[in-house]
């Protein structure tokens, strides 16, 4: 679980991000959640952005794939959100929280 002061470093981080994981119409399928782990593991932070023919709604998709993908929620605007989770490997670990 983040802090509300980690929440906001991740959120200004992610407004300099462009959305790497695209949902369209066929909505979030197994192949959409293998394609965000792998990004989730090697950027720890992700926008994804929901298409015009997506049924979904934003937050709602977010807490789903942040559920299934142990990752922490960061924030949802429009039609796209951001999730976040630290890397596996220590190596790996791109960003550092505040405390």
């Amino acid at each position: 679980m983040i802090t509300g002061k980690q929440r906001s470093y991740l959120r200004k981080l992610g407004q300099q991000l462009d959305p790497v994981v695209y949902i369209g119409k066929s909505d979030l399928t197994e192949n959409v959640i293998k394609e965000m782990d792998n990004l989730l593991e090697a950027r720890e932070l992700i926008k994804v952005k929901l298409q015009e023919g997506s049924t979904l709604e934003p937050k709602e998709c977010a807490n789903e794939a942040a559920l299934l993908l142990h990752a922490e929620f960061v924030q949802a605007i429009g039609n796209r959100f951001v999730l976040y989770r630290q890397a596996s490997d220590r190596e790996r670990r791109k960003i550092v929280l505040p405390r």
